[in-house]
């Protein structure tokens, strides 16, 4: 199975967090699973500890990319096709991070690890609670 980890999924993985479902946990940890994060969860994250809403133990530019490679999580760049999509994507959802993820997911079929409900209303597959 290929994932896509949405920005909270990932930080909550990386710090061992007890909101992440033990499935999903295994599910990540899996050799035989290709997983990914977004350069645009880490765009997002960058952002939200600049203004101070996401505490990381060292600059996000170092600690991100060096958690990423340790648990042997793929970055997935962002492209073309993906941005494209945004014009045709309703407008369920107003958060443009998810928005870009979930245009990625669309163009390149992966299931998303994420809690947020408002996105599976764009049809794309979702790993269950």
């Amino acid at each position: 199975m290929n994932l896509l980890l949405d920005t909270h999924v990932f930080l909550w993985f990386v710090s061992g967090d007890a909101k992440l479902p033990t499935a999903w946990r295994d599910a990540i940890s899996d050799p035989a699973n290709q997983v990914f994060l977004s350069v645009v969860s880490i765009w997002e994250a960058t952002i939200k500890f600049q203004i101070g809403k996401l505490p990381l133990p060292e600059s996000p530019s170092l600690d991100l990319p060096a958690q990423r490679a340790r648990h042997s999580i793929a970055s997935l760049a962002l492209d073309e096709q993906s941005v494209a999509r945004l014009t045709s994507l309703p407008a369920h959802h107003r958060d443009p991070f998810d928005r870009i993820l979930i245009c990625q997911a669309i163009e390149h079929s992966p299931t998303i690890a994420t809690v947020d409900s408002l996105i599976t209303q764009y049809g794309v597959t979702t790993l269950r609670q």
